[in-house]
């Protein structure tokens, strides 16, 4: 054995219980981020804790794993259960005005996590992780924004309900989302 192989310990990869436990762990955590639902009364859209729990999930978590996590999210919601938004559950919710920034959290999780991630031993960068979480929210708006204006026809006033309103809180959930990466992902890659 070698100096530096006695140095350096090799964790073993998570078994498959264990990352699926932290899957489903985090689908919960978005789920209850989710209930913290405030409806606005000229949009049809919600401010929600979503989008910060979204791109916490995918930067902790990573490409895969937070992916995952955000389809058993949708998947517990058609089955019936009430982790939307306001405890709201089923298909009217991803067909109707809400639905196009649900069906974008997956992707948003994934790419924030693939951005986030760290090279090898290294961690990711602030400057890293505040462009993941910028990505994984333009992501999530694009999805919504677009549904509005496929249910509605107005792209302008898409736009103008569904991402104007948000701007500023989101912009404070994106800097939310970076602390909670760069504080807990070395945390949580020392347990993973």
């Amino acid at each position: 054995m070698t100096l530096s192989g006695s140095l350096v310990r090799r964790r073993a990869p998570a078994t498959p219980a264990v990352r699926a436990l932290r899957i489903a762990i985090a689908a919960l955590v978005v789920a209850a981020a989710a209930q913290v639902a405030v409806p606005l009364p000229f949009t049809p859209v919600p401010f929600t804790l979503q989008p910060l729990a979204v791109l916490a999930v995918g930067g902790l978590l990573g490409l895969g794993e937070g992916f995952a996590a955000l389809v058993l999210y949708l998947a517990l919601g058609l089955l019936g259960l009430p982790v939307f938004a306001g405890g709201g559950a089923g298909i009217v919710r991803l067909i109707g005005p809400t639905g196009g920034y649900l069906l974008a959290f997956p992707l948003a999780a994934a790419i924030t996590g693939a951005i986030a991630s760290p090279r090898g031993d290294t961690p990711a960068p602030m400057w890293r992780v505040l462009v993941a979480c910028v990505l994984g929210m333009a992501v999530i708006h694009a999805g919504g924004v677009a549904q509005l204006a496929l249910l509605g026809g107005d792209p302008a006033a898409a736009f103008r309900y569904g991402f104007v309103p948000f701007f500023t809180g989101d912009l404070l959930k994106i800097g939310l989302a970076a602390a909670v990466i760069l504080i807990g992902a070395p945390r949580y890659r020392r347990h993973a």
